[in-house]
């Protein structure tokens, strides 16, 4: 008999937070991106309260209007390196972009994750939309939205085959006949594709997880297409339950199209929780957030999915502008949400702003409540899971100590890991190495013949 399906929670570290005035709240550490200590208190949090994962994201360029946590932050990988020695059973995931990296680099860096976590590492997928990404690593043009998306395909598939490089039990170690591994069982890739050339094979085997979990966020076009076709688990950031139910029936009737179990691919809304223990808490706390984000902050936030596009120069409280293509080659997905849902509802430049810098009322509520909305999502068709942000210094404490518990009581969540890996936390299979694969298709077509 199958398990019930029970929630997937990850918790998005993300140091002094993804606004401009969060690490202003009296208990923030502002420091926090580049502490730790507080990396380290938020796994062990994530990992007590039995999340299936942590997760740092990145980008590779900065301006002085970016925000605090974007200046002065930890590189994924070694943080992610680090966390993975003092924590057991939690899944470390990082974002590494394909449009400024070298697939043996990367496939070589996950790997080795992977080794030192014990098979508990993930790969997001991006493809980086900042054009002044290019500056930083001597492109004279950031590719546009489309070839971003030819260079993402081409990317994993180059990782994914350089990961199989060693057949599982490439290695014998044999001392006595002095034999290390069966030459037989090492493979070059031989890769030359549109954007990369590379031989192989790589310098490390597979782990005991066989290869690290995917994760994209695509939600343009391209974007679905990619993440419904090569993810394990999709990140995306609905403006509420029906615009979630939307996308999640999408990516799986997608993913079915393609062949694939869309049971296998879980569906990650993040959302911004704020828990309190009774109203007057809740809405305390709730009004401590909203008045960390002043408006010309939201302005500026604002203009990220538009390549860092600058909103100051329109009236505040006039219709929002008519901003045409933009936003097309950056972010296309989120920037053409954000354009027509001010067309759709006729919201003001200040009313975009403001939605956009505040948290869902859909998760600010009481334990009970929180749960309750958590759950209605997750049982109605519109999440396998969750990401948490905390918007306040104490929200992933607040959510672990009060809601966790919930959760637990109502067999939503587990109460114990069952297994050591990311992929057990997921419930996915060990990937069969294509090699191996290959030579146990081989040896039952000769069987056959004879």
């Amino acid at each position: 008999m199958s398990k019930p399906r029970q929630l997937k929670l990850g918790a998005m570290i993300h140091g002094v937070g993804h606004g401009w005035g969060e690490w202003r709240h009296p208990l923030a550490r502002p420091n926090a991106s580049v502490s730790f200590d507080f990396y380290k208190q938020q796994a062990q949090l994530a990992e007590a309260a039995k999340f299936d994962f942590v997760f740092i994201a990145d980008s590779l360029h900065i301006h002085e209007k970016s925000s605090p946590h974007y200046l002065n932050r930890f590189e994924p990988l070694t943080i992610l390196s680090a966390l993975a020695t003092i924590t057991q059973h939690i899944g470390l995931v990082a974002t590494v972009t394909v449009s400024y990296t070298e697939p043996f680099q990367v496939a070589r860096q996950f790997a080795s994750l992977d080794h030192i976590s014990g098979g508990r590492a993930g790969w997001n997928v991006v493809t980086s939309w900042l054009s002044g990404t290019a500056d930083n690593f001597g492109k004279s043009e950031h590719p546009p939205h489309a070839v971003r998306y030819r260079i993402a395909k081409e990317h994993l598939e180059v990782v994914k085959g350089l990961w199989d490089s060693w057949e599982d039990d490439a290695f014998t170690y044999d001392k006595q006949s002095g034999e290390f591994f069966i030459p037989s069982k090492l493979h070059a890739l031989d890769h030359k594709g549109e954007f990369f050339s590379v031989k192989g094979p790589l310098n490390i085997a597979r782990s005991r997880q066989g290869q690290p979990v995917i994760f994209q966020a695509g939600t343009s076009e391209a974007g679905r297409n990619f993440a419904a076709e090569n993810s394990d688990a999709i990140f995306v950031n609905p403006e509420g339950f029906e615009d979630a139910y939307a996308y999640y029936q999408d990516l799986k009737t997608r993913a079915e199209g393609l062949g694939r179990d869309p049971q296998q691919l879980s569906i990650l809304p993040g959302i911004r929780p704020i828990v309190g223990r009774d109203a007057a808490e809740v809405e305390r706390r709730y009004q401590e957030a909203v008045d960390l984000v002043t408006i010309e902050d939201a302005i500026v936030a604002l203009g990220r999915p538009f390549n860092d596009h600058d909103f100051s120069q329109y009236p505040l409280d006039a219709p929002f502008p008519a901003l045409g293509d933009l936003g097309s080659d950056s972010q296309k997905g989120g920037s053409d949400r954000i354009k027509q849902l001010a067309k759709d509802e006729g919201l003001t430049l200040r009313e975009v702003a403001l939605r956009f810098s505040r948290p869902l009322r859909d998760f600010v509520g009481t334990p009970e409540q929180v749960a309750d909305a958590l759950q209605r999502w997750f049982e109605k068709g519109a999440a396998d899971g969750f990401i948490i942000n905390s918007l306040l210094p104490d929200g992933l404490q607040y959510f672990t100590e009060l809601v966790v518990p919930v959760l637990q009581q109502r067999g939503l969540l587990r109460k114990e890991y069952s297994g050591q890996t990311l992929r057990d936390n997921f419930g996915l299979q060990v990937p069969v190495n294509r090699h191996t694969h290959f030579s146990l298709a081989a040896r039952e077509k000769h069987k056959a013949l004879a």
